[in-house]
């Protein structure tokens, strides 16, 4: 996997992050989700290095990265303070401006990112996702049957200790979908405790403190402005959730535009070669 990448540990100022980077020309950050860690890139990456430089980091708390500090608002694991990690991140490797594209949980961070260094991004790639507040507004028996995870995990406790009785069951997976070393790589992830808890402050962070934060953007007209790339899984459940996916980005946009394509929902995964066609006519 990642042939031509390297791969270090890299300390910044508020976390450690497991990252790998390769390729040349202008840099792109792609951002994991749940319960993966940065070698779901591992089909696509190849690809867009031939003509970017690809950075894939762990998200802080995620597989290799350190995990933060629980705190009773669980700010360490916010999206802002991830979106920190990746600018610091592009920085130390020499890029004050960078192409960001996130999946799932990833792309809240890449949302975040966007909208609190405008500066810093200059494209944004949303794989299967909307903004927490409207996922949270639009909630219906339809949502809360479909996602009732996302109220299981912000409880104290259990969540983790049923994933960790089988973690195997609880996520699913498996060598043939994901390719050998990848499926090892995220086996590792999913049965160390620390990241399962870290994997789930995520959430717990997406109903209190990250639902904030969309509200004071709202409150105070800030939108995304650099360029927004809206991408969802046909065989996912997004638009039997919202229909337009777009209509429910556009207030948060300047320029949006997407579509969905054939896929299950981890895209990187299962449908690269039509991923990294999307990107690259969207980043020229």
């Amino acid at each position: 996997m990642f042939e031509g990448f390297d791969l270090e540990m890299i300390e910044l100022p508020e976390a450690t992050l497991r990252v790998r980077h390769g390729g040349s020309g202008p840099p792109v950050l792609l951002l994991h989700g749940h319960p993966r860690t940065h070698v779901t890139w591992h089909r696509v990456a190849p690809l867009l290095a031939r003509t970017h430089t690809v950075v894939c980091p762990d998200l802080r708390g995620f597989g290799q990265s350190s995990k933060p500090a629980d705190t009773p608002d669980h700010s360490g694991s916010s999206k802002r303070a991830k979106a920190r990690d990746c600018v610091a991140l592009m920085e130390r490797l020499g890029f004050g401006r960078f192409a960001i594209v996130g999946h799932d949980r990833g792309a809240y961070t890449a949302f975040r990112a966007a909208m609190d260094h405008p500066a810093s991004v200059s494209h944004l790639a949303i794989l299967d996702g909307v903004p927490i507040l409207e996922a949270l507004e639009r909630c219906d028996a339809r949502f809360a049957t479909a996602w009732w995870h996302w109220f299981f995990f912000a409880q104290p406790e259990k969540p983790e200790r049923a994933i960790l009785a089988d973690p195997d069951a609880w996520y699913g997976g498996s060598a043939e979908q994901m390719g050998a070393q990848a499926y090892e790589d995220y086996r590792a992830a999913i049965h160390d405790p620390a990241t399962v808890h870290a994997m789930i402050e995520d959430y717990r962070a997406g109903l209190g403190i990250d639902c904030k934060h969309d509200e004071a953007d709202r409150r105070n007209g800030r939108r995304i402005t650099c360029p927004t790339l809206v991408l969802w899984s046909l065989r996912d459940d997004l638009e039997m959730l919202y229909g337009n996916v777009l209509d429910v980005w556009r207030p948060w946009t300047v320029h949006c535009e997407g579509r969905g394509i054939e896929s299950g929902h981890h895209m990187a995964e299962e449908a690269p070669e039509t991923l990294v066609a999307e990107l690259l006519a969207f980043l020229k």
